[in-house]
Parts: structure tokens; C-alpha cells; sequence
């Protein structure tokens, strides 16, 4: 049989451009971290929660409808409102160094590359995010540029849900898709169960519990879903109950004062409930009047927490009777939340051709 072409590695030529038939020895290098959230306006401001909403609800992961109909909706009745309802919102909660979300996964990230040796360590942490800047792509790059071939994706989720979780994979696929010389890519699925998770979460309520004094209940508020993606397959509302599962045993004695609600409706299908707001409000005029909210799917505050739970519902369960509102904020850079977070990475990279006490 006659090959077409040499079978030969290089041609006998002195051509001194020819590649060189003995290159030095490849080194594995450093592993890449990559950390994904969900996104974020790069400014508060209408154009540019216009793009960002643009992007976010052009997903078919997020919105589930027929994509030609949904884009008339969108772009005809919901960018042309939403961006002005939504621009003093996030001024209201705006940081002096952005936006809370971004500031506060940043913190994740530095805490988790600190965490791992620092930059002389056999890893490099890189954050994306689905939607908006720093994007995933640019995260991969970013990882790349530094010698990474091999990375793990963290989306900084948690639950999983198809419409967070399983659009952060497709979003770093669609990137790979396009890449001649791919990275060797593992990704974490879930860690609504993780340990060290859960143990950030009880120290974080008993740490808040011991300076200000417990409430009549607390409240754990998961970002909600239509009820229809649960009864399709979605593992999310399990993933939330299991969450405050094992928070009621972290809690020990203090299990009872647990409840659960779903926050964040959009649109006027039926979402997993009881909902937070009403729920709250229905708690002030049965005479509850001291309650903590909680969101342990977030693991960065943002609008969702900082606004819609700190903000609006502390409105509603005062002005319906209640007297007392804590909000307790997200785990955010807490440093037990980093060394649970480095803990996760350092089981899922292993066997990574790394030096047998390099993760230790």
C-alpha cells in the first residue's frame, strides 16, 4: 500500500525552518481552576444590563420556550423595560470596587489560589463567568496562557440545575469546540452534600447566632425554577432539600428553627414553593416578628440577596408585622468556605501526573 505521504516524522532537508525532530521534553504543567458564576452587568447602568439581560435570556437552558417567540418577547416588551426597572436596583447595591457579585467571586478565587500554595503551586486559578465579564473564554485563555493543560471547571453552583450548572459546561464545550489543541478538561458537578460546605454554612449561622442572638425561625432561601423543569428530571429541588437536610444536623439542637423557601419568580408559571416573600409576609401576621434569612445556593452575594432579600423582603416582613429582618450573608470569601473549596478541588484533581504531596 502506498501512504500519501512520507511515513517519515520530518523530510531529509537542511531546510533550516523544518521542524525539529528533537524537541525538549514536554513538562505537564500547572493545573487550571477554573471558577464559573453566573454574570453580571459590567455597570449600573440601562445599556449595560440591556447586554447583559441580552445574553442571559437568549440562553435556551434558562428560558425553555420556543427560541423565535421567546426573542420577540424579549427583545420587544422585556429589554425595552426590565434594564430601566433594574438600573437603580443594582445601584443600590453597587461596591465601590463593582459589582458584589464580581468582587466577591474574585475574593473566591484569590482566597482558593492562596489556598493551594500560591503562585508557585502546580495550579492557577481563573474566574468566568456565563454571562458578561471576564468571560469564559477568556478564562480558558487566561489558564492557557500560563502553561495549563489540564483544568477543572467549578461552577460556582452548589445544586445543579441544568439552567446554571449545565449551561456553565455548555458554555466551556462551545469554547473547547473551537480550540485546535484542546485542554483535558474534568468538571464538578455538584456539592450540595460537600462537607466542608455544609460545615462553612453551620459556622457561619452559629458564628452570626453567637454575636446577635438566635431568631424565632430561619429561613433558607434557594433561587427558585419552574415547577415543570423539576418534574422533567431537574435534580435541583433535591439538591435543596438535601442542603438543608444536613444543615439541620449541623444545627443539632437548633434544627427546628429550619425552614425553606424559593425566591426569584419570573414569569407567571407555576415555580417551586412555598416563595419567599409571601412566606415571610404570612410568618409576620401569624406573629412571628424575628427572622434570619439564609441563601445557601449563593455562594456570592449579589442583586438576589443584597436586593431582592435584604431589601425588599425585610419591606415586607416589617410592614407586615414583623419586628426583626436579619439577612446573613453569603459564605463570599469566608475562610472557611476557601479551605472547603480547596479541599473539593484537591480531591478532584487527583491523578494528574502532580508530585504525590503536591496537594497536600
Amino acid at each position: 500500500m502506498t501512504l500519501p505521504f512520507s511515513p517519515r516524522f520530518l523530510p531529509e532537508s537542511p531546510d533550516p525552518h523544518a521542524l525539529d525532530a528533537t524537541p525538549p521534553a514536554r513538562r505537564p504543567g500547572p493545573v487550571g481552576i477554573l471558577l464559573i458564576n453566573l454574570g453580571t452587568p459590567d455597570a449600573p447602568t440601562r445599556a449595560s444590563i440591556r447586554r447583559y439581560l441580552s445574553q442571559f435570556l437568549s440562553d435556551q437552558r434558562v428560558i425553555e420556550l420556543p427560541s423565535r417567540l421567546w426573542q420577540i418577547v424579549l427583545r420587544g416588551v422585556i429589554l425595552p423595560i426590565r434594564p430601566r426597572r433594574l438600573a437603580p436596583r443594582y445601584r443600590e447595591i453597587w461596591l465601590d470596587q463593582g459589582s458584589p457579585l464580581l468582587v466577591y467571586s474574585r475574593a473566591q478565587a484569590d482566597g482558593l489560589q492562596q489556598a493551594l500554595g500560591g503562585r508557585d503551586a502546580p495550579v492557577r486559578v481563573a474566574l468566568g463567568m456565563r454571562y458578561g465579564n471576564p468571560s469564559v473564554g477568556a478564562a480558558i485563555g487566561e489558564l492557557r496562557a500560563q502553561g495549563c493543560e489540564r483544568m477543572l471547571v467549578v461552577p460556582l453552583y452548589p445544586q445543579y440545575a441544568a439552567s446554571t450548572t449545565a449551561t456553565a459546561v455548555d458554555a466551556v464545550m462551545a469554547h473547547a469546540a473551537r480550540l485546535r489543541n484542546q485542554p483535558e478538561l474534568r468538571f464538578v458537578k455538584r456539592y450540595y452534600d460537600d462537607p466542608g460546605y455544609i460545615a462553612a454554612l453551620v459556622e457561619k449561622l452559629r458564628g452570626f447566632w453567637r454575636e446577635q442572638g438566635k431568631p424565632q425561625r430561619l429561613l433558607l432561601s434557594f433561587h427558585g425554577l419552574p415547577r415543570t423543569v423539576v418534574e422533567q428530571g431537574d435534580p435541583y429541588f433535591r439538591d435543596c432539600m438535601e442542603t438543608a437536610s444536613l444543615l439541620r444536623q449541623g444545627l443539632g439542637a437548633d434544627a427546628d428553627l429550619v425552614h425553606v423557601a424559593f425566591q426569584s419568580r419570573f414569569g407567571a408559571q407555576q415555580w417551586l414553593q412555598p416563595y419567599t416573600l409571601p412566606t415571610l409576609r404570612d410568618w409576620a401576621r401569624q406573629g412571628i416578628t424575628q427572622v434570619d434569612v439564609m441563601c445557601p445556593g449563593f455562594l456570592a452575594d449579589c442583586l438576589e440577596t443584597l436586593e431582592e432579600i435584604q431589601m425588599q423582603c425585610r419591606d415586607a416582613f416589617l410592614g407586615a408585622g414583623g419586628r426583626q429582618f436579619r439577612y446573613i450573608p453569603c459564605l463570599n470569601g469566608d475562610p472557611a468556605w476557601i479551605q472547603a473549596l480547596a479541599g473539593l478541588v484537591r480531591r478532584h484533581v487527583q491523578g494528574w501526573n502532580q508530585p504525590r504531596d503536591a496537594w497536600r
